[in-house]
């Protein structure tokens, strides 16, 4: 079976390189991810400037764009065909909540699974030290599973593994995308040369206590495995909006 391997980190990233090595027990995996760190990119494409792939290696592909411009070039031109799978990681960094509708690496996931092929993405949830280990067998664990019993039509997972120190971990939560409230700040500051310029950040973050949110479980130190539709429609607001007379 052929795996495509892919992140926002970059090509360079330890944590896509502890992902591809534990994959290769399972199949035949090639990497193909951006030149560069890409986070918070979301599911960008590349369209005014030409993309290019960058030092060729073995089965590992550098692309200057977006993680998802990587999958379509992994697939469309790399590997020529669709893979068995598409796993995405493994970020550094969680990616929970809100925070889902910005990243990069879920994003990718998302892609592959619009083109048909059974796909998760997955996150540590750590600020330092990162021991990816524990993460990567986690996936290779859930990829197994997956293309024994494969993924309910439409979907993709969204999976984040807690920070264990380099324990192993198999204790997880099937959760929902959590609702975490935070305050947005930007700081306006002038650089040496006199101009203005603008840096986004948070400060105060808050979450719903939910049992069943992944923010609640990674909080648990259990394993979030959260399983995300690709049809954004609102079905529960689809009924009241064919009343609507304009």
């Amino acid at each position: 079976m052929k795996i495509l391997v892919t992140n926002d980190d970059g090509i360079f990233s330890e944590g896509i390189k502890e992902l591809a090595d534990s994959l290769s027990s399972l199949g035949d995996v090639w990497v193909v991810a951006p030149d560069r760190e890409r986070n918070a990119i979301s599911h960008a494409l590349t369209l005014h400037r030409p993309l290019r792939i960058l030092n060729p290696s073995c089965k590992s592909y550098a692309v200057n764009g977006t993680p998802a411009d990587c999958v379509n070039v992994g697939v469309n031109f790399i590997l020529k065909g669709k893979p068995d799978l598409v796993v995405s990681g493994i970020n550094k960094g969680e990616n929970l909540g809100g925070d889902i509708n910005y990243s990069g690496t879920v994003a990718a996931a998302v892609e592959g699974a619009l083109m048909g092929i059974q796909s998760f993405a997955i996150s540590l949830s750590a600020k330092r030290d990162f021991n990816f280990k524990p993460a990567a067998a986690f996936a290779l664990k859930l990829a197994r599973f997956i293309t024994k019993k494969g993924l309910p039509a439409g979907s993709m997972l969204n999976v984040n593994v807690p920070d264990t120190g380099g324990k192993e971990i198999n204790l997880y939560k099937i959760t929902k995308q959590g609702k975490d409230t935070h305050d947005n700040t930007i700081e306006e500051k002038v650089d040496p040369r006199g101009v203005r310029y603008y840096w986004i950040g948070r400060k105060d973050e808050r979450y719903e206590d939910d049992d069943v949110s992944d923010l609640k479980a990674i909080s648990q130190k259990l394993v979030s495995i959260t399983p995300l539709q690709i049809d954004r429609t609102h079905c529960s607001s689809f009924e009241e909006l064919l009343q609507w007379d304009l």
